[in-house]
Order: C-alpha cells, then sequence, then structure tokens
C-alpha cells in the first residue's frame, strides 16, 4: 500500500473490506466450505491497490491492480483484485471461490463503513452511474449477481446479511498500520 502510494481513504476503505472478508472466511471454513482466509485476506487488502493510479490515469483499476500483483509475484490473487469489481464467468454450480467472497465483501463496504447493498448500490450509481443508462444497467446488473452472491453465501451460515456489520466490525485480522508518522 505505501509503495504504491495508496490514498488513505482507499487503505480504511482495503482494510474494511478484509474485515469483512476475513470474517465471512473464518465462518465458512466454520460451516465446512473450503477457502483460504489467508488467501482471501490479501486479495480484500490489494483489492483496491490500483486504485489510486487509476484516479490519475483513467485505466481500469482493477486490471491495473492485477499486474500489481503479477508485478510483485501475487500470482495466486491476481485474479481476486481483476475480479473484484465484477466477477467473470460466475457459475453457481463451482465451488464457493475466495473470489466471491472479496467481490461481495468489497460491495458491501462504502467508503469505511460497512453497509448493505442497497446502500452501497445507491452510492455507486450516484458516484459512477451519472446520466448514463447503459452504464447505471451494468451496474445494477453488477449487484444483482451480488445478490445472488450473498444469498449463496449466507444460504450456508447461520446468521443473516443483515447482522454483518455488527457481527464483523470487530473482526481483528492481525493488520495494524503503524501511524507513529
Amino acid at each position: 500500500m505505501d509503495r504504491y502510494g495508496m490514498l488513505e481513504h482507499i487503505r480504511a476503505h482495503s482494510l474494511v473490506v478484509a474485515k469483512v472478508a476475513h470474517f465471512l472466511a473464518r465462518k465458512l471454513i466454520a460451516v465446512g466450505v473450503e477457502v483460504s482466509i489467508e488467501t482471501v485476506t490479501a486479495g480484500a487488502l490489494m483489492h483496491d491497490i490500483g486504485k489510486t493510479d487509476s484516479l490519475q490515469s483513467g485505466r481500469d483499476h482493477s486490471r491495473t491492480g492485477a499486474r500489481i500483483c503479477i508485478e510483485n509475484n501475487l500470482h495466486e490473487i491476481a485474479d481476486i483484485v481483476r475480479e473484484h469489481v465484477r466477477l467473470k464467468d460466475y457459475n453457481p454450480n463451482d465451488r464457493l471461490s475466495e473470489k466471491e467472497i472479496v467481490f461481495y465483501s468489497d460491495k458491501r463496504v462504502n467508503h469505511d463503513r460497512i453497509v448493505n447493498l442497497d446502500d452501497r448500490l445507491a452510492y455507486i450509481l450516484e458516484r459512477y452511474g451519472k446520466e448514463d443508462r447503459v452504464l447505471r444497467g451494468a451496474i445494477q446488473a453488477n449487484f444483482d449477481l451480488c445478490r445472488k452472491v450473498e444469498a449463496r453465501l449466507f444460504h450456508k451460515l447461520d446468521f443473516s446479511a443483515d447482522r454483518l456489520a455488527v457481527l464483523a466490525g470487530d473482526e481483528d485480522i492481525g493488520v495494524h498500520r503503524d501511524t507513529r508518522g
């Protein structure tokens, strides 16, 4: 994050996404789903690594982030970073993946707060959808897919998506920022 000059607000968002993703991975493992907590957490922490650059360059931050992961031998999370905005080839019959957990977790965090999908969708439409009907439709379709991922995740868990903010809010993922300057 430091090496690529990640802006503080993007770092704060990434840390909360990692908390949510880590929490979900732990809970899913507890009910027998095979996912890697380390891969989920690393993917969530790095999901916006290309965002600061894209704000200046206009390039797709998920593709930039995947390239950064590959350049730094983080091949295992490159696809997670590449697909955190839009899942490609989603198949609900495939095994639940780390990619889906990070994709979903990102959609549940607005800035540095855990929110529901409706609130996040409203923000995304306002921020990025503007008056472009085609783009707004694509964003809506992406959130429709996210709702399917949400249903799939929470079908396996013993709590509802509505409780995620309360339950995941205190998650300790073992990443602490040195604030001494």
